[in-house]
């Protein structure tokens, strides 16, 4: 007896093709079906093929046939599907996560989201949906992130290196790494992925190697090539990102807190009144005028580089170890 078709299976992946069919430009079926692919639905391109055919005969949907691949839209005038029309609200939502969360996301998730990007997009450019989001599209020019130090460019990442890490860390799955670390020795590592970093302009995958409990921050742009192993493993229950990061191990720090103070000329550390170092952070105002700065903080090289960045205006500068130091 033939085997029959899974109908809700076939509901359920025309839905999605739906979803994403956009109403500004166009859309092929390989282009569908990497988008699927990327949101974990595994489909033959034939088969998407097949049912696009049937979608544009029993919808308002526009098969362009003037070349190959055919192209795919929703009639300008149609009233489409509620899952397919964003809001200009939902539109600058998706705007901004794409650019400000595309490193932090996994890949295969924001591959499989193209299609809601590309049409945000539409959305907010000036003439995409007359009238609806126009104020909506002004907002992505009046809000900007800013650089704190120098602006530096992005390191370039290998080809597949942030594709396969992303995804081994999404799955829990062991990784395979070419590395060539900062004095450029290089080696081949297995590491188990806990997770990953934006500094700046840089990413770092927090790892453990393999045999070994303790973690380390690998700059991603130093990853030569990455392999996603078969083997998978059972994310550690001890391990917490934000404690990591909270203990200054991407400054280059132990995890060591310590008890600091220092004098430093008024004007130069004036915005330390209003963003303490510390919850515990205590300011006294010298008879010189100049200010005199406690507080708990993670002793790292990045807090010896800020120290140095006040020149002569810093003096006095004293460390206490604190004796209930976190580590790892």
């Amino acid at each position: 007896m033939a085997k029959r078709p899974d109908t809700l299976e076939t509901v359920l992946l025309a839905i999605e093709l739906l979803r994403r069919i956009p109403r500004k430009g166009k859309v092929t079926a390989g282009e569908l079906h990497d988008q699927l692919r990327g949101a974990g639905i595994e489909r033959e391109l034939r088969t998407i093929q097949r049912q696009l055919e049937v979608l544009s005969e029993h919808f308002e949907i526009e098969r362009d046939e003037r070349s190959k691949p055919y192209g795919y839209r929703w009639l300008e005038q149609s009233s489409g599907l509620a899952v397919n029309s964003l809001s200009p609200q939902e539109s600058l939502l998706l705007g901004l996560a794409e650019k400000h969360l595309k490193n932090l996301l996994p890949a295969r998730l924001m591959k499989s989201m193209e299609g809601f990007f590309t049409q945000a997009r539409r959305n907010l450019a000036p003439g995409g949906e007359p009238g609806n989001a126009r104020l909506e599209g002004e907002w992505a020019r009046k809000v900007r992130v800013v650089a704190t130090s120098q602006p530096l460019l992005p390191p370039k990442l290998a080809p597949g290196v942030f594709e396969n890490v992303s995804e081994a860390l999404f799955n829990n799955r062991w990784l395979r790494l070419d590395y060539r670390n900062a004095s450029g020795k290089r080696a081949r590592v297995e590491v188990m992925p806990l997770g990953l970093a934006q500094q700046g302009p840089r990413l770092y995958l927090v790892c453990r190697y393999r045999d070994y409990d303790n973690e380390r921050s690998l700059a991603m742009h130093r990853i030569l090539a990455a392999e996603i192993s078969m083997a998978s493993f059972a994310y550690p229950a001890d391990f917490d990102l934000e404690k990591y990061d909270d203990d200054g191990r991407f400054g280059y720090g132990d995890g060591t807190r310590i008890r600091l103070s220092f004098r430093v000329d008024r004007d130069a550390g004036l915005h330390l009144l209003e963003s303490p170092l510390s919850n515990d952070q205590k300011v006294v105002t010298l008879s010189d005028g100049r200010l005199e700065i406690t507080a708990t903080v993670v002793d790292s090289e990045m807090l010896d580089w800020w120290l140095r960045g006040f020149g002569e205006a810093v003096s006095d500068v004293k460390r206490q170890p604190q004796h209930c130091a976190a580590r790892y």
